[in-house]
This record gives structure tokens, sequence and C-alpha cells, in this order.
């Protein structure tokens, strides 16, 4: 009997051991796949790799580094629950035999923000289309919210937790961060295969709600861009609302009154926003009204309230009156003669000029003075006192038209 009960547990262990083993190395082949399938886009940085007998594979202290951005998404701790062992194993072995059920949970997510968080590569090749999503921030007002605006309302990295859920009735996604809200995803009869992503809007019908939580955020975002912009939140909705309307007119479509009277709420406000939306439909199941369409609107909640006749119009594509071209920069030369004063420089050496002070003209004619703070791929700081403290303003490189720093004891 004392042999026996040896015999079972030794097999026991050697099992446990070849289990262990093999949810190693095939999650290592599956991570390796997935590494190759975006060789293009990013590096993924695995970390260790963990399992259980409940069914549960865990990689921990691990990231994510797309090339686009400038800093990575790292992750304590992601978690794949297949329900079982036997699921768990089947589903490395061949992705697309996931079981009805199964979830990934991943915690401690973290995206450290910098000032420049794309690369110049990306921002050069950007879409001509005006963005929806604009807001004005700065003495320009061209310039739009970024990332070291966001630095300087103390918003110095997202973190949160992030779950994907699939069971019978559909997919449910969620994304909660600790200091810019939250994003809910419930698509009922989805069905996520991970080697085939385009097919998750061909595995159901059903439109997906969508739900967004700013945690407060777009409250601050309004005050911080509007006192950088120079007027008065009112005024600095309605740019942004004007900049919204003529986007649209560049896709060929008119918002109606109350469409119009949603954004510019939650710019000013944010709170809950809660959007059903058809991904295989036109423009996302939003309603484009004409003549014939009857009454269409576009199913909407704001902080729980049902707000009706929120639909598009089709309207003749708007043509822009000055061509992009005119709008980039103008960057005169480095040979003219150096003398006392201002001196005329290269934005594209300006980093060699941080800690001077200059002085930067746009190409509306407003005029920056002060010291050089850093300097990015697309942006700039000229950091200025103002009541007794220092204030940095960002400025898109873009938008400079002169560029130039005092220099002292320079002959001609």
């Amino acid at each position: 009997m004392k042999r026996l009960l040896t015999f079972l547990v030794i097999l026991a262990l050697i099992g446990y051991l070849s289990f262990k083993g093999a949810v190693w190395w095939l999650a290592d082949q599956r991570l390796a796949d997935a590494q190759q399938a975006i060789e293009e886009l990013g590096v993924i940085d695995r970390g260790n790799i963990r399992s259980d007998l409940v069914g549960r594979l865990v990689l921990g202290d691990g990231s994510y580094q797309d090339f686009r951005l400038t800093r990575p998404v790292a992750f304590d701790r992601l978690m794949f629950n297949a329900g079982s062992p036997v699921a768990l194993v089947s589903a490395l072995l061949d992705p697309e035999d996931l079981p009805p059920h199964w979830s990934l949970v991943a915690e401690n997510l973290s995206l450290g923000l910098d000032t420049n968080m794309f690369r110049n590569w990306v921002t050069a090749a950007g879409d001509a289309t005006p963005a929806l999503f604009s807001p004005v921030c700065g003495p320009d007002h061209r310039q739009q919210l970024g990332s070291g605006d966001l630095m300087r309302l103390g918003v110095d990295g997202v973190s949160g937790e992030a779950m994907v859920i699939q069971s019978d009735d559909g997919l449910y996604a969620e994304l909660t961060t600790a200091n810019s809200g939250s994003v809910e995803l419930d698509w009922p009869g989805a069905r996520l295969n991970p080697l085939s992503l385009p097919a998750l809007t061909e595995s159901t019908q059903s439109p997906v709600t969508v739900t967004l939580r700013d945690g407060g955020l777009m409250r601050r975002v309004a005050a911080y861009c509007a006192r950088e912009s120079g007027v008065e939140t009112g005024e600095w909705a309605g740019i942004v609302m004007a900049a919204f309307r003529e986007s649209l007119a560049a896709r060929g479509f008119g918002a109606s009154d109350q469409l119009l009277a949603l954004y510019r709420q939650w710019l000013t406000e944010g709170g809950e926003l809660t959007l059903e939306l058809n991904p295989q439909a036109p423009v996302w199941g939003v309603p484009v009204r004409s003549d014939e369409s009857g009454d269409a609107s576009l199913a909407v909640r704001y902080n729980r309230s049902v707000v009706p006749d929120v639909y598009l119009e089709r309207v003749e594509p708007a043509v822009p009156d000055v061509p992009r071209e005119v709008l980039e920069p103008v960057v005169p030369g480095e040979s003219a003669p150096v003398v006392d004063g201002w001196n005329l420089a290269n934005t594209e050496n300006a980093q060699t000029w941080v800690g001077r002070t200059v002085r930067v003209t746009l190409d509306n004619g407003n005029v920056v003075e002060g010291r050089l703070a850093s300097v990015g791929d697309e942006r700039l700081e000229v950091a200025r006192l103002i009541d007794g403290g220092e204030v940095a303003y960002p400025i898109a490189i873009r938008l400079i038209a002169t560029f130039e720093v005092w220099r002292q004891g320079q002959a001609r």
C-alpha cells in the first residue's frame, strides 16, 4: 500500500511538472508567433510565464513597445483564464480553439506620458483630413491638446486595469484608469478570434454599446486649454466647436443641433456618455438623414438620460481656402550674420539653445518670448515668468514662422 501511494505521488508530480513544462513551452511559442506577426509594429516583452491547474496562464512584469510611441505599455500581470487545464492546453495548441467562456485580465497597466508621445515620422505622415476631436490648447489656435499639456495638468501617465470577457452572450471589455476615466464595450453575440481580428465585426449583427466616463478630466482640460489659449472657457468651446463643424464638413457631413450641443456639453463638463454603434454600418451606424430618411436618431444617453435627435446630414465636402503647403513653417537659414541681440536660428537645431532666451514668431503673427525649456520632435516649450512663477508654453514647431535666439558678444 505504501509503495502504491508513493507511486501515485510520483506519478502526480511527473504529471504536474509535465503540464507546467508543456504550458510554458506552448505559451512561449505562441508569444513568438505573436511577435513575428507584429514585428513591423512593435516589440513584446513577455516577462515571466506562470500557470496553474485551474486553467490560468499568467505573464508577469512584461510590456509592449509600439514603434509609433516613445513610451512602452507595461503591465504587472496579464492573466488568461481558460477555465480548465485541458481548455488551456487546447487554446495554446490552436488559438482558434478557444473555449466558449474565457477571460483576459491585465493588472496595473501603465503608460508613462512624454512631451512627444508619437515619433516624428508618424506625425509627418498624418492624415490631411482634420481630426474630429482637436481641442485648441495654445496661443496659436491651431495648436491642439497634446501629451505635454496633460503632463502640465498633473497627468504624468495613464494607469489602471483592463479586462476582456468572452461568453456565449457576447464580448465584454473594460478599461478603467486611475486618473482619466474609463471605457466599456458590451457587444452581444460577438466572438473574438485572436488570429483574425477583422472577423470580429462579422461575427454578429448586433450593435456595440460603448460607455465613456471622463473621471472629471474634461473639466480640467477645458479650464487649462482656455487659459492657455487666452480666452474664456465659453469662447474656447466655441472655437473647438467651429473646428468640429469644419472637420465634419471636410468629410461631407453636417451635425444636428442636438449633436453639437451634446459635444459642447461633453467638452466642458464631461460625464458619462453611452452610445450604440454599429461597426459594419457606414459612419459606425450614426444616422445620416436626408429628405427620405425620416426621423432616425443615434441611441445616446448622457449621464443616463436619453438624448434625442442625434444625427448627421449629408453636405458637399468643404474645400479649404488655403492649401496645406501654406501652413508649413517657413524657417530662415542660418547664413545671416550674427550680431548682438536677436539672431535668427533654425528650429532643427533648437536643442542646442535649451536654457537660452528665445523669441518665437508664429505664422499668425503671435510672438512668444522666454526661456527655451525643452525641445521634442514636434513641439518645443518656452517658459515665461508670470506672477512670480514660471509657466511653460508648448508650441508646435510646424506653426513657427521665425525662431530667434538672444546672443551677446558676437561680432557682425
